[in-house]
């Protein structure tokens, strides 16, 4: 890109082509006055306050709009364009009706400071006499309060409405001083396209639009931001947790532009789902079920009970016979220490986590085809994709920041984007192509498409020969499926497929995007495997962005996978079968080691059933809900010997313990999370925890301390540096390097500036490997008395089990229950309304729930959101398992509907 010299105020810079005088300035920092001015947004120049002088001009110009040319002159503090700026202020304020020292922004407010700065008369900071709130679209609404009089129509919210989440939701209504901010026809928000994600928030440059349950409870300037990292999906949104000191009180979650990987942008979840830190449901004491019944403990008798149990488990039956389930949702240094003490101290690797159940078939079919399985771009880059291929990944609800720079590489940058996914949805707005295929048939499609690829001869010849083998395995296996024997498996119309492939195969870069759609399958490792095989086929991976990205589920997913709580690897991917590897970590760790792989997390439930396992430690996780035929898990739960939980909540899985442990959540301890893209990233403590609840590391070093296995660390960055020194490709991280943004692995030591993309001129495992995929069907299909194919995932406002986003009433106002879409026809021949409660059945179980009649789901398949305990989906799903990543079937399984008499 071009530069450009020119000169602001006498001093001499240089600038990109394309920039504008303001972008430049702030860039310099160099200050001029702006309001309606979002980096996120296509600059608008309404505000008029950023005008300046620029050489040659008869005119002052807006800067924010005014481009850069060769030699400009620029001037920004001149006695004329000051007294403009100061006219505009007293115009703005105005319109602008609030009080600036009673306002909740008063601090943290750009319209109070350029008053102040201009010196404005002191009656502007004073609203008009009978100047009150009057109803308008947000009224009754939970999450967000519009306040007219702080308006001053910079349109703002409007435009990251539309040019950022792409809902136009917003629009002006009325005309000249009645103009305000309202949605369609003066409709309710949660009637509207809305999605309660709150950019129109952050974008709001003066408190008009702010969240209602921050209203009163603290003004800016009052408030402590401390940044940390959400705690949901695995995007891993830098957020600044808004803390009121004299209340300990979390009032609002903002996010500063700029910030990576989010840019600001949040979620609902992320802005609004934060009402269980403080809710009164938290645990905040040990519980020791006696007789049937909780009843409270100290920490010393809850950890000395623990603690004899297991020891006692052990001498009895082997370590073998104790098991234990770390968690995605805890921080990384959480999950070292307990892989490190069911491995170490208990003498076992029966220890797992909820990746099991969402993406061990990426691990497994990643590192089989290119040697890591993890995401091999970053999230940044896909917006600069030429062709991005969306399969089984329903991002702008399970990952909406992503779909954001999804949104962003079609609408700006012109990329075409394929979306394959049974239901239409919301990304299918903006595909170029969009194609259904039916849940389980990923390989038949992915196949046809390689098919029609090589036919064609779109595939890249020289990085075939000279980055990969088995290239002729899989092209056998290709010759015969046409999209035609494809178009009989998926229903898709073969045309259709290959138009699929050569939007993929003829894109300068394409990147693939997929999710648990691709990998919660019985064949999920074969699917990994597929996806491998197409994007090596078209030389698209090992580049910017052009690669195989997998979103993991949640924020610490990735983490948990890279800290070792899987059954067969040790930190880093190392093998628990290497003897030299083992010999490693027990020099490190001071103790033997076992040498066989432990049991997956299904495993372990089947496991109890046999009486093989005895006792199990579950930190943070919530089977009960979340595993697949969950009647199946609920007997293990109660059959096994001997339970601890270790929550934030007492969860559905908690209910079945012996005994109880209150952990504190994330805004309460330090830490890190590593997300989707490789990232790791800081979690600071900004309030104190609820009772007696402690750190989960620190508990997990009690009870081994308490079991003759001493463990204990001064803080979570100590953990950190046991963690860079056994851990290779967290060899360079460090809370310090780390401080102000994440680094990405490998990372291998304290010089290296981490890894934004992998398999750059060569794949981890040296070539990358190509592999024969043939076709297999689902576990269960359709047959006459079960006809449909009931398919589960998540929904934008609620995530996992609910147990912290169902604390939220702002979310429960617009996501209140679960529910059950099908297609109406099939509603029409079975006589469903929307709305009316129905029964799901499958061969493990029934559940009751209201229909949700909709055309994007295709006739014959059902869906149904897995978050809610009135209607757990997951006693519906099937627990078979895929054979290598032995994940369970949750995407394919044979149901029955039937109408429920309604009550009269």
């Amino acid at each position: 890109m071009s530069e450009i010299q020119v000169t602001i105020n006498g001093k001499e810079l240089t600038s990109k082509a394309g920039q504008n005088i303001l972008e430049l300035a702030l860039a310099n920092d160099i200050e001029i006055p702006n309001l309606c001015y979002d980096p996120r947004l296509r600059p608008s120049g309404s505000c008029r306050l950023c005008v300046v002088e620029v050489q040659g001009q008869a005119e002052p110009v807006a800067a924010c709009t005014f481009q850069i040319q060769p030699g400009m002159v620029v001037q920004t503090q001149t006695e004329e364009i000051r007294a403009i700026r100061k006219t505009v202020l007293e115009l703005l304020f105005y319109e602008h009706r609030g009080s600036c020292t009673t306002c909740d922004e008063n601090g943290d407010c750009k319209l109070q400071r350029y008053a102040y700065e201009y010196q404005l008369s002191d009656d502007v900071f004073e609203p008009p006499a009978g100047e009150g709130r009057r109803e308008n679209y947000t009224t009754g609404n939970e999450a967000l309060e519009y306040d007219l009089g702080k308006c001053i129509r910079c349109g703002r919210c409007i435009q990251i409405c539309e040019e950022v989440q792409a809902d136009s939701a917003l629009t002006f209504k009325s005309r000249a001083a009645s103009v305000e901010v309202s949605t369609a026809f003066d409709m309710p928000l949660n009637d509207s396209t809305c999605e309660l994600c709150g950019q129109c928030i952050s974008s709001c440059p003066t408190g008009a639009l702010y969240e209602r349950a921050a209203k009163g409870k603290g003004q800016c300037k009052d408030l402590v931001r401390t940044r940390t990292t959400c705690p949901y999906c695995g995007v891993g949104c830098q957020i600044d947790l808004n803390v009121n000191p004299k209340a300990s009180e979390i009032v609002r979650v903002t996010s500063e532009v700029g910030c990576i990987p989010n840019n600001g942008n949040l979620c609902v979840k992320g802005r609004f789902g934060m009402d269980f830190i403080a809710s009164d449901k938290r645990l905040t004491e040990p519980l020791i079920k006696r007789n049937g019944k909780f009843e409270k403990a100290t920490w010393d008798e809850a950890i000395t009970f623990i603690a004899e149990r297991l020891k006692r488990t052990r001498s009895q039956f082997g370590a073998d016979s104790i098991a234990g389930l770390s968690s995605a949702k805890c921080t990384n240094e959480d999950n070292y220490v307990f892989q490190k003490f069911i491995r170490a101290c208990i003498g076992t690797n029966n220890v797992d986590h909820c990746a099991r159940l969402c993406h061990a078939s990426t691990v497994a079919g990643l590192a089989r085809a290119f040697g890591s399985g993890a995401m091999t771009n970053s999230i940044d880059e896909l917006k600069n994709a030429a062709c991005i291929f969306v399969i089984g990944s329903n991002t702008t609800e399970a990952h909406p920041v992503i779909g954001l720079y999804i949104k962003k590489a079609v609408m700006k940058n012109g990329a075409e984007l394929v979306v394959a996914d049974p239901r239409a949805i919301d990304l299918t707005r903006f595909a170029r192509l969009y194609i259904a295929q039916k849940p389980g048939t990923d390989v038949a499609l992915i196949n046809a498409m390689m098919n029609v690829i090589i036919n064609e001869e779109l595939h890249d010849k020289a990085f075939i020969k000279e980055r990969t083998e088995d290239f002729e395995k899989l092209e056998t296996i290709l010759k015969d499926f046409t999209p035609e024997k494809a178009e009989g498996i998926t229903t898709i119309p073969a045309d259709k497929i290959r138009a699929a492939a050569r939007l993929y195969a003829n894109a300068k870069t394409a990147s693939i995007v997929y999710s648990m759609g691709i990998t919660q399958h019985t064949t999920g490792t074969d699917n990994v495997l597929s996806l491998a095989n197409l994007a090596m086929l078209t030389g698209n991976v090992g580049a910017e962005s052009t690669g195989v990205n997998p979103l993991r589920g949640q924020n610490n997913v990735q983490g948990a996978c890279d800290l070792g709580a899987l059954p067969n690897v040790y930190p880093g991917y190392q093998s628990v079968e290497d003897s030299q590897i083992q010999a490693n970590f027990e020099s490190a760790w001071g103790g033997k080691l076992s040498g066989r792989k432990g049991l997956t997390v299904v495993e372990m439930m089947h496991a109890i059933e046999e009486g093989k396992v005895k006792a199990l430690y579950v930190m943070g996780e919530n089977p009960a809900l979340s595993d697949p035929n969950l009647n199946r898990t609920r007997r293990a739960l109660e059959k096994v010997d001997f339970l601890v939980v270790q929550d934030i909540f007492l969860s559905e899985t908690a209910e079945y313990a012996d005994v109880v442990l209150p952990s504190v959540c994330f805004a309460e301890k330090d830490g890190t999370f590593t997300n989707t893209e490789r990232r790791v990233q800081r979690v600071r403590k900004a309030v104190a925890p609820p009772g007696q609840a402690r750190s989960d590391w620190k508990i997990i070093c009690e009870v081994a301390t308490k079991m003759a296995y001493p463990m204990s660390y001064e803080g979570a960055d100590k953990i950190m540096g046991e963690i860079a020194s056994v851990t290779p490709i967290y060899g360079g991280i460090s809370f310090d390097r780390i401080d102000s943004v994440g680094l990405q692995w490998p990372c291998l030591d304290k010089g290296h500036p981490g890894t934004r993309f992998l398999h750059e001129g060569t794949f981890k495992r040296g070539k990358g490997k190509f592999h024969a995929v043939e076709f297999i069907e689902a576990d269960e299909l359709p047959d006459e008395d079960y006809p449909f194919v009931l398919t589960t995932g998540r929904q934008l406002y609620q995530f996992h089990t609910g147990t912290m986003t169902r604390k939220s009433p702002a979310i429960n106002q617009v996501s209140p229950t679960g529910y059950v879409e099908i297609h109406p026809d099939d509603a029409r021949r079975l006589e469903i309304s929307s709305g009316e409660n129905v029964e799901v059945i499958t061969r493990r179980g029934r559940v009751t729930t209201p229909a949700r009649v909709t055309s994007k789901i295709e006739k014959g398949w059902l869906f149904m959101p897995f978050h809610f305990r009135e209607s757990p989906a997951n006693m519906l799903t099937n627990d078979a398992l895929d054979p290598t990543a032995k994940i369970p079937e949750y995407k394919v399984c044979a149901a029955a509907v039937n109408k429920t008499k309604q009550p009269k």
